[in-house]
């Protein structure tokens, strides 16, 4: 049976999400021989700083928030590599970022988003990656990516 996703409560401490997910990817970096450089560390970080999506340009912001320099293309490198590794998404629909819960293996990103609070939560749901594998098949289509987005409120909101 699918795993359902979870979303946080009201109040929750994401310290301990984001410091495991560091962890995490800091090690997933070092086995497969890629540097985890103090930009992509940041960025990285500041995406795990909660369960809510975040912009490039609100990252940028933050890094910036002590009169720092950094450059808007160093966020987007950042991202983007961050995506390759597996270690973030990014959400089409609200052009904003998340942490992947599920960094260490390859997956078709599945999420709920809630329109009140703006949490997301990562699905793993093998059976719907398997009949949207299947549908897009039958249909001759060659899929690069697969990100699912729904959007609804999540038990807190609703």
């Amino acid at each position: 049976m699918p795993k359902p996703a979870a979303f946080p409560k009201p109040g929750h401490n994401h310290a301990r999400c984001s410091s495991d997910a560091l962890r995490k990817a800091e090690a997933l970096c070092a086995a497969r021989g890629v540097r985890l450089t103090d930009i992509r560390r940041e960025v990285l970080s500041l995406v795990w700083q909660s369960h809510v999506p975040i912009g490039a340009y609100d990252i940028l912001a933050k890094l910036n928030e002590g009169g720092g320099k950094t450059a808007p293309m160093a966020v987007y490198r950042a991202l983007e590599f961050l995506m390759e590794q597996g270690l973030v998404h990014r959400l089409a629909s609200l052009n904003a970022y998340i942490g992947c819960a599920h960094m260490d293996d390859e997956h078709a990103a599945q999420f709920l988003i809630c329109k009140k609070c703006g949490t997301a939560a990562e699905l793993e749901n093998a059976p719907l990656t398997r009949a949207l594998n299947q549908a897009v098949a039958e249909r001759g289509f060659t899929m690069d990516s697969q990100v699912v987005e729904i959007s609804g409120l999540c038990p807190h909101c609703a």
